[in-house]
């Protein structure tokens, strides 16, 4: 029968591993893992985990013993090394060597690293895994102060639960706005007036030289004095094995549809790919979210096991800071117009982006109706009416161009 080995117990690993077991294959399934965790879900760290609102339990994604009873072999604590694709072998760490029919790279994303003085400091913290979380939480509370290199949606999250913790908070951003490179000014400027509404110090154009036992230090000469520094300034795939296997990769391992890479014995899956999003014009991203990793597990699942294609889902996003929930659906390239929805100033409203009179995209902000909307209208490629997308007192229902 045949054999699934999955390297990387996340989410998306540990989805395709349950996924195979409910699509009807018989075979030996190993899912092996770096972290000593079952797969857990990794949004909560920045938020949920940190403010003490959750424990290990409520993280995972199964119960540990899911896993036996289903028959999936757990190898965690191990980190893979090398694929041998002509052997169909992957060599560990420990000396052992797994055997495969099918293989599933699940190796997911790692923190970008800086290159500046100081920057292999070993206090300096970091945000992808249960373990950097621990550390962080640690390092909050009452009197303490967190320095967050980085204006992105994680450095954010993690400056909102500072503040929920009695910390203070400053974010740091090179760029001339927080979420320069995945947001609209509109949705930048809103999140950069909610975060100084809490507290949160929010320094843009500011440009990191180094870093000192005291803090962070710009550019300008000036001194971020902090008690704890968190480095979050995007990531990069974990692609390394990938390409001891001779698979193609470029910003990530390259796949199709159905996740296969170059190698007709080879599937990746989650933050490690960059995939064709079919309702986006068969462009090739790399996304980086839970709903692009559980799409990908079940493309992965279903060639496996010989089971139709799913359908093609529009990529989606979250991000909950205070008492904001942020929703995106489809991706802005290639708009050509922006529609706002509703009043930034009431934490209640909505940015679409356009091309033509078809929305690409739609950035949520407490506006669980427009998500919706927006992001049906993105699959279908409804035409709007660009008057009534912005008439608030019309239902997103009543948009549609006739």
């Amino acid at each position: 029968m045949t054999k699934v080995l999955i390297i990387g117990a996340g989410h998306a690993g540990g989805t395709a591993a349950a996924l195979l077991r409910q699509y009807g294959h018989e075979g030996p399934i190993v899912l092996a893992g770096e972290e000593p965790a079952p797969p857990y879900q990794r949004p909560p760290l920045s938020k949920a985990w940190l403010k003490g609102e959750a424990d290990l339990e409520a993280l995972l994604l199964r119960p540990e013993e899911f896993y036996a009873e289903h028959g999936i072999e757990l190898r965690l604590g191990v980190t893979a090394t090398a694929v041998d694709a002509a052997a169909k072998t992957v060599s560990f760490a420990d000396g052992t060597v797994e055997p495969y029919d099918a293989l599933i790279l699940a190796t997911g994303s790692t923190a970008r690293k800086l290159s500046l003085p100081g920057a292999d400091r070993p206090d300096l913290l970091e945000l992808r895994t249960l373990a950097d979380a621990e550390k962080l939480k640690a390092a909050l509370g009452p009197g303490r102060r967190l320095a967050v290199v980085g204006g992105g949606y994680v450095g954010l999250e993690a400056a909102a639960s500072a503040r929920a913790l009695g910390a203070e908070a400053v974010i740091i951003e090179r760029m001339d706005r927080v979420l320069a490179r995945v947001a609209s000014p509109v949705l930048s400027e809103f999140f950069t007036r909610y975060h100084r509404d809490h507290g949160v110090e929010v320094l843009t154009s500011a440009e990191v030289t180094g870093f000192e036992p005291a803090g962070v230090r710009l550019a300008d000469g000036a001194l971020i004095e902090a008690d704890a520094v968190l480095v979050g300034v995007g990531a990069q795939a974990c692609d390394q094995l990938a390409g001891t296997a001779g698979l193609t990769c470029e910003n990530g391992v390259v796949v199709d549809e159905a996740g296969r890479t170059s190698d007709p014995a080879i599937w990746a899956i989650g933050d490690v790919t960059s995939r064709p999003v079919p309702v986006h014009g068969g462009r090739r991203h790399r996304l980086e979210s839970v709903p692009n990793a559980l799409e990908q597990a079940k493309q992965a699942a279903a060639a496996i096991t010989g089971r139709p294609a799913p359908a093609p889902e529009v990529p989606w996003f979250w991000s909950d800071q205070y008492d904001v929930k942020l929703q995106i659906a489809g991706l802005a390239e290639g708009a050509d117009r922006q529609v706002v929805r509703g009043d930034p100033a009431s934490a209640a409203f909505a940015v679409f982006h356009l091309k033509g009179d078809r929305i690409l995209s739609v950035e949520a902000v407490n506006a669980p109706a427009e998500f919706m909307g927006g992001r049906m209208m993105i699959l279908k490629g409804t035409p709007v009416d660009k008057a009534k997308l912005a008439d608030l007192s019309t239902p997103m229902k009543a948009v549609a161009a006739v």
